[in-house]
C-alpha cells in the first residue's frame, strides 16, 4: 500500500480529496504545512503527492523543484484550476506527472482517481525496473 500525500492550502479541498481517497487501498495523509510535506518526502514515505496551486503561501511552481530535488522518484499530480499555459509548461518541465482540475463534478473525481491509480502503477514500475537493474 502506497502513501498518497495531499498538500493543498485550501482546507475544504484538502478534506474533499481526503474523503475521495478514503475508501481506496492507499494510505492517505493530508498535510497541513510545508514542514509535514517535506518530512514525508524526505523520509520517502510519500510516493505520490496531490499538490494544489499553492501551499503555505508558496506557489506550486516553487515547490515542485524543491520536492523533486528531495526525492527525484516522487510522483507529483498538480490539482488546480490554473490555466496559465506558461506555468503548466514550466511545471511539466520540472517533472509533474499530471495536471488535474480540482474535483467538483463526478467526472473530475473519476479523473483524479484514475490519475492517482496510474501514478502508483508508474511508481511500482519504477521500483521493479530499478530492482531488476541491480
Amino acid at each position: 500500500m502506497g502513501m498518497l500525500l495531499i498538500a493543498d492550502e485550501d482546507v475544504k479541498t484538502r478534506q474533499n480529496m481526503e474523503q475521495l481517497f478514503g475508501d481506496t487501498e492507499y494510505q492517505v495523509v493530508a498535510a497541513d504545512s510545508v514542514d509535514s510535506v517535506m518530512r514525508d518526502v524526505l523520509k520517502r514515505d510519500a510516493q505520490v503527492v496531490l499538490l494544489g496551486n499553492a501551499f503555505d503561501d508558496i506557489p506550486a511552481g516553487d515547490l515542485v523543484p524543491i520536492l523533486k530535488k528531495c526525492n527525484r522518484n516522487l510522483t507529483i499530480i498538480l490539482v488546480s484550476n490554473e490555466e496559465s499555459l506558461p506555468l503548466l509548461r514550466k511545471l511539466r518541465k520540472e517533472g509533474i506527472f499530471y495536471h488535474a482540475l480540482k474535483p467538483s463534478a463526478q467526472e473530475d473525481r473519476e479523473e483524479l482517481l484514475q490519475a492517482v491509480k496510474c501514478a502508483f502503477e508508474n511508481v511500482a514500475g519504477s521500483i521493479s525496473a530499478s530492482g531488476a537493474a541491480k
